[in-house]
């Protein structure tokens, strides 16, 4: 499988539809609105070059481009029709518009024109793509390394039926892992690729895309630490479901000639959510930034002179996927804080300053992290960034602690916004709880309340 080629090819070939709508809608203008001859002046072809380049953007955008090796012809026709529709009348009020017209009759057909032709063609050279794709994968041509989590009759069982549908569903098994460390059933059939508690480095290394769970019912209880094991890993994770898990409408059925599994999903938001959410990010920031100057200046001066040592604290935290990053606040203790090692502040720190216990309260001593949201490595709203050191700690004791690095850490979240800054480990995990509960709701409506709860925490002065 080559991603990189077949994501071009609908690049391309999304181009190429999207200029041959451009062109039927104005040969149709010039021929049945305008009663002109076809001429084509500079700002056709000006068009011809910015209307692909819109699309595909807004193709990107709407992540249609992603799984390209696992899209589905009635899922393409679904996403084409919608597409097509939002952007078709982002160029109507663009482009068509203002034009000089007899009637709005004239608008009208304008718009059905452009539509009807951009989901033909785009549609068309789509399926042929998807088509290939999908036959490719029922012949067995095309498949993702699996693994199999068990090693039971379950699991047995789920393996030799894949293996006899008379098209395959993509899986190209590698081997399995027994979890119990007693079901061996299935290793007559595949390889045992190592111990339960590598899992993660086992799928790393045979670049497993995806995992297929099959446990017994006193089993279950080990999902949990399958997930966490497997947090940050680009794998589909599916559940062999029993008779409990159908009964209650957890499976659903996506195939009709393929094995009934639950997929597990791990899409936090869709991906347009995703960047507009960083659009805005970096928006706000910038426009943060050049608002609120003076007071940045205001504020650097009173902490100079409120007591001897920096302006700006730094300090190295964990972001997203893991990555290290350098966070920046206004100080609010005394210089060499922490000369001792790693400690957190409480409410009366003799470390923090007079003026540092006001813009602790006030958030104020945040706002130089607007600079980290513009480089990218934080967002206005998500979890609140750790040191390593006390990753490790809480991690001891909440090991779904991991599930905070699969988003941008933020400037603030929903458990500040509730308690304010944490004074110990065993209150990082209870404000744990809710940047989980965020990260599994995550959504731009979620984000603008707690960014209006924390503008009122702002203005009321009442942080912790």
């Amino acid at each position: 499988m080559n991603v990189k080629l077949q994501t071009i090819k609908y690049v391309l070939l999304d181009a190429f539809a999207a200029a041959l709508a451009w062109f039927s809608l104005f040969t149709y203008r010039k021929l049945y609105i305008e009663y002109a001859p076809i001429e084509f002046n500079p700002n056709f072809f000006y068009a011809l070059l910015l209307i692909p380049i819109f699309w595909i953007s807004l193709y990107v955008l709407l992540g249609l481009y992603a799984d390209i090796y696992r899209r589905h012809r009635l899922k393409e026709l679904g996403q084409i029709i919608s597409v097509s529709g939002l952007g078709v009348i982002v160029l109507f009020f663009a482009f068509i518009l203002d034009d000089q017209i007899y009637n709005y009759k004239n608008y009208y057909a304008s718009i059905l024109v452009l539509f009807l032709s951009h989901f033909f063609f785009t549609f068309l050279f789509r399926i042929i793509l998807t088509s290939q794709t999908v036959k490719r994968v029922h012949s067995g041509k095309i498949g993702f390394k699996t693994l199999i989590l068990g090693g039971n009759d379950r699991a047995l069982a789920m393996y030799e039926e894949i293996l006899h549908l008379k098209k395959s569903p993509g899986f190209k098994f590698i081997g399995f892992v027994k979890v119990n460390g007693v079901d061996n059933v299935l290793e007559k059939h595949l390889p045992k690729l190592g111990a339960y508690s590598d899992l993660s480095n086992i799928v790393m290394k045979n670049q497993i895309r995806e995992v297929i769970i099959a446990l017994e019912s006193s089993d279950h209880k080990k999902i949990g630490e399958i997930l966490n094991q497997l947090e940050g890993l680009d794998v589909r994770l599916k559940i062999v479901p029993d008779m409990y898990d159908i009964m209650s409408g957890s499976v659903r059925m996506t195939s009709i000639f393929g094995l009934p599994l639950i997929q597990v999903n791990r899409s936090i938001m869709p991906q347009w959510q995703f960047t507009l959410k960083r659009l805005m990010d970096f928006s706000f920031s910038t426009l943060a930034i050049l608002l609120l100057s003076p007071a940045y200046i205001l504020i650097a001066v009173l902490v100079k002179l409120s007591s001897p040592g920096t302006i700006f604290f730094k300090q190295q935290r964990i972001g997203l996927h893991g990555k290290p990053f350098t966070i920046y606040k206004y100080r609010t203790m005394v210089e060499n804080a922490e000369a001792k090692g790693p400690q957190l502040s409480s409410s009366n720190d003799s470390r923090i300053t007079k003026l540092g216990k006001f813009l602790r309260k006030t958030r104020l001593d945040e706002f130089p992290q607007f600079f980290n949201v513009i480089k990218g490595d934080m967002a206005l709203v998500g979890p609140r960034p750790e040191r390593q050191h006390y990753i490790d700690l809480i991690m001891e004791q909440a090991p779904h602690y991991r599930h905070l690095q699969k988003v941008r850490p933020g400037i603030t979240s929903w458990g500040q916004v509730k308690y304010g800054y944490a004074e110990n480990v065993e209150q990082m995990i209870q404000r744990l709880k809710y940047d989980v509960i965020y990260i599994e709701n995550m959504s731009l409506s979620v984000d603008f309340k707690i960014l209006f709860y924390t503008i009122l925490t702002v203005l009321k002065g009442d942080g912790k």
